[in-house]
């Protein structure tokens, strides 16, 4: 049986980043470009959250978002990094309250916690990776390294390594406790592409990693030697998971599908069809039997997994199953029956109608240039390598982007600080005061100046509070506090 769609969130007012299960299978959290944290509950009688404390830009919208989240896997706490340059810490309740961490200097991108709940691991445009103590809620330390922006980190199982990819091309494997990097795997300039997503395997002997060349690669930390190449997708991968028994990977991409890899026998199992737009974060279930999915049609779809056919070779050490029941867990409320799988040639029409997944199941064999004509081969040749020089293009360009909103996030900072400085006063006539014979100097060709004198400011000893804000369905302030929970989000398509 097929991976099936089970049910789909929708709540959030732009493209979702990032997408994470509750350990206890109640939950679900993701995070979105509106700047907004949202906790979707699976039984149907309660509401989703909205959690609305990051801050956006008080000049451009734009420079705003939720990048990452994360569940704890053992305490109630969910983490999200953010444009805001800061870190938060939720309770998933009704009260939705929350803890601000700020040490970072940039755009956070990745939020990860260790497999106790004890530490967590942050990645930021500031070139570093900071790890956090949970308990206390406190900075612990700082691993400098990279040369570029930090797109994404995690903590192995075993809570002894930490791994991280960036734009700089390189897979850093970094000694928790001596808080020095161990090992490195780079992308071969100038077809390498930038790191967009590493993962641990669950037995924390390997790591799989993602780059805007398409392309994931699985590295031995063993014997440091590549042990899978796949020419995964036609887009950037944006986000890799590896299934609870470490024998299936599940990668994201901007080509819009979602695609799940054998890794036993080196194979691609399904290619899932159901966003309508690039796929930007995956999370398997902590029993395996589901897993989720977000992109940018602002869409949380919830997947039944159906991998028992393949599991019965594979023995899952440490993975329990969640209690059901019974009944399944996601589809506590009746929900429309998914789709069938539809035959390629009827996808456009039926794509169009209500169908939301199609699956390939076998893999075309790689094309030999060798059986093509010599000018039809290199025709091919040439157009493969002005797509690479397109795909560079458009990564400079988009680096560039992100270095303009930087700035004008600073220049905003700024004004703000200024602003708040001097408080508003009633506005006065300004005074003219004629030229000053002392002082000549043109004015449009003139021969003085005019002076535009200002009343002095006094000084204001008033502090100025910063209170979290409540946003309800229509993005309007209510007043202070976190949380919204007047407004009922449809979980079904």
């Amino acid at each position: 049986e097929d991976p099936t769609l089970e049910r789909s969130f929708r709540g959030h007012k732009d493209a979702v980043t990032s997408v994470c299960f509750n350990h206890n299978m109640k939950q679900l959290v993701s995070g979105s470009l509106d700047n907004c944290v949202m906790v979707w509950n699976f039984k149907p009688q309660l509401r989703a959250f909205r959690f609305a404390g990051h801050k956006a830009s008080h000049m451009y919208r734009t420079l705003a978002g939720v990048y990452s989240v994360a569940f704890s896997p053992v305490h109630a706490l969910i983490a999200s990094g953010s444009k805001d340059r800061t870190v938060r810490l939720w309770q998933p309740t009704v009260e939705g309250k929350s803890t601000v961490l700020k040490a970072h200097t940039g755009t956070v991108r990745g939020v990860s916690f260790s497999a106790d709940g004890r530490m967590l691991a942050t990645c930021s445009d500031d070139k570093t990776i900071k790890v956090w103590s949970v308990a206390t809620q406190k900075f612990a330390f700082t691993l400098s390294g990279h040369q570029n922006w930090v797109r994404c980190c995690a903590i192995s199982p075993d809570g002894r390594l930490a791994v991280s990819g960036g734009d700089d091309r390189s897979v850093r494997i970094w000694d928790l406790n001596s808080k020095r990097v161990v090992r490195v795997f780079e992308e071969q300039a100038p077809a390498g592409g930038l790191i967009n997503t590493v993962a641990f395997h669950p037995d924390g002997t390997c790591i799989a990693s993602g780059s805007t060349d398409a392309s994931l690669k699985l590295w031995d930390l063993r014997s440091n030697v590549l042990l899978q190449h796949y020419r995964a997708h036609t887009g950037a991968v944006t986000h890799v998971s590896f299934h609870p028994t470490g024998s299936f990977l599940l990668s994201s991409s901007l080509d819009t599908t979602l695609k799940v890899w054998d890794l036993r026998e080196g194979q691609l199992l399904y290619t899932l069809h159901g966003h309508e737009g690039a796929t930007n974060g995956t999370a398997f279930s902590p029993s395996g039997d589901y897993f989720a999915s977000c992109g940018a049609d602002e869409q949380v779809m919830v997947w039944k997994t159906n991998f028992d056919r393949y599991l019965e070779d594979y023995t899952a050490v440490g993975v329990q199953k969640v209690p059901r029941g019974g009944e399944p867990l996601i589809n506590e409320a009746p929900a429309a029956p998914a789709p069938a799988p539809i035959p390629r040639a009827a996808a456009a029409s039926a794509a169009a109608a209500a169908a939301l997944e199609e699956y390939e199941v076998e893999v075309p064999p790689p094309l030999n240039l060798a059986d093509l004509p010599e000018s039809l081969a290199a025709t091919l040749q040439h157009m493969v390598g002005q797509l690479d020089v397109l795909t560079q293009t458009i990564a400079l360009l988009d680096e560039r982007l992100t270095r303009n909103e930087d700035y004008a996030q600073r220049l905003d900072d700024k004004l703000s600080a200024l602003l708040q400085q001097q408080p508003m006063q009633p506005q006065q006539p300004a005074i003219l005061q004629p030229p000053s014979q002392h002082q000549p100097g043109p004015l449009y060709g003139g021969g003085g100046r005019f002076v535009v004198a200002k009343p002095s400011s006094s000084n204001n000893n008033n502090a100025v509070g910063l209170s979290p804000e409540i946003v309800d369905g229509d993005g309007g302030e209510l007043g202070p506090g976190t949380y919204d929970t007047v407004e009922q989000y449809s979980d079904q398509m």
